[in-house]
């Protein structure tokens, strides 16, 4: 099976990609001296040129400035966990870069149908699967790349769908 290379894909976006995420919890991996850091403090590293930050900025900000579209929507449960709040308190740094941020409570969308992973959606044509273990690491593979048009065209409803309820990260209060 061919690599997958996010970079290049979001790289060659052109109109949107939208990100769905729908986990609690994520394995920290390369965020792991920031999340103990915030953990230990509650400081959460939100300077958009730090080095954990800046690939991530520059590369939505390439996109942004392309007059892609990069919206992310987080369906979470509340009360949220410990993960989510790291998460919500580093989301300035997404919306610096360019990206619009919505929060859906996960009892608001007990009525939609969604995939069973978190994916991108490339310019309504490519679907990137992202597949995790039950502890929120990465599997093996983790990523999948679908351009089927049922595929396509589901995950695209179910992102609008999320979209449509959800709330501005501004506007999100964490309980």
């Amino acid at each position: 099976m061919p690599q997958i290379d996010f970079r290049q894909l979001m790289d060659s976006a052109r109109i949107s990609a939208v990100h769905l995420e729908m986990r609690d919890t994520y394995g920290v991996g390369d965020e792991a001296d920031d999340f103990e850091r915030w953990r230990a403090t509650g400081d959460r590293d939100v300077d958009p040129g730090s080095a954990y930050w800046t690939p991530w900025v520059e590369l939505i900000s390439r996109a942004h400035a392309r007059g892609v579209r990069v919206r992310r929507a987080r369906v979470v449960s509340e009360p949220v966990t410990e993960y989510i709040r790291y998460e919500h308190a580093g989301t300035p740094v997404n919306l610096f870069s360019g990206e619009e941020v919505r929060w859906l409570p996960r009892r608001l969308a007990a009525t939609l149908l969604l995939p069973g992973a978190d994916l991108w959606v490339f310019d309504g044509r490519t679907v990137l699967f992202n597949h995790f273990t039950g502890n929120g690491e990465w599997a093996d593979p983790g990523m999948e790349l679908r351009t089927e048009a049922d595929v396509v065209e589901g995950c695209v409803h179910a992102f609008e769908e999320v979209w449509e309820r959800a709330v501005p990260h501004d506007e999100y209060k964490i309980r």
